[in-house]
C-alpha cells in the first residue's frame, strides 16, 4: 500500500517526531521505538498526560499535542485506534503544515485519515518506523541517508 520511495521520503523529512502516548517503560514499543528513532538522530517529543512534565528520552514530556511548544514533522501514534480523531484534529489544529501522521502497528482509522489527507498531510497506517527504517536504510543514521 506505500511505496518504498514514499516511506523513505517520509522517514528522512521527518526529523522531529511528537510521540503520542510514548511510554517510559522500556519494554514498552512506543519506548524502544522512540529511542530506536532517536538513537537514529530524530528528535522524540514525547506527549502522555500521564507523565506530563517528566523528561523522558532527554525532552520534556507534554499531555496533549496541542501543549508542544515547538513545531514537529511528524506525530507517531501510539494510542488505540478510537482516540486518533482527537489526537488528529488537535495536531492539524496545532500545526498547519504538519507533513505526516503516523499510525502504529494496529492503529487505524479511515475517516481521520481522510481528513488529514485533505489538508495534504501524508497518512501512514498499521506500520512501525522501526520495522521500516533498517529495511529501507540498514543502519544510517539520518544525517548520513541520501535520497536520489
Amino acid at each position: 500500500m506505500y511505496s518504498d520511495e514514499l516511506l523513505k521520503a517520509v522517514l528522512v523529512r521527518s526529523k522531529i517526531i511528537a510521540v503520542v502516548g510514548i511510554s517510559k517503560n522500556p519494554a514498552r514499543p512506543s519506548h524502544y521505538v522512540s529511542k530506536f528513532m532517536m538513537d537514529r538522530g530524530h528528535r522524540i517529543i514525547p506527549v502522555n498526560p500521564g507523565l506530563e512534565g517528566q523528561t523522558l528520552l532527554g525532552e520534556r514530556v507534554y499531555a496533549r499535542v496541542a501543549d508542544v511548544p515547538i513545531d514537529v514533522d511528524m506525530v507517531d501514534i501510539f494510542r488505540r485506534s478510537e482516540a486518533v480523531p482527537e489526537i488528529v484534529d488537535e495536531a492539524l489544529a496545532r500545526w498547519p503544515n504538519l507533513a505526516t501522521i503516523w499510525m502504529q502497528i494496529g492503529v487505524q482509522h479511515a475517516q481521520s485519515a481522510e481528513v488529514a489527507q485533505a489538508r495534504g498531510v501524508t497518512v501512514i497506517q498499521n506500520r512501525c518506523p522501526k520495522a521500516e527504517y533498517p529495511r529501507l536504510f540498514g543502519n544510517q543514521r539520518l544525517e548520513d541517508i541520501v535520497i536520489s
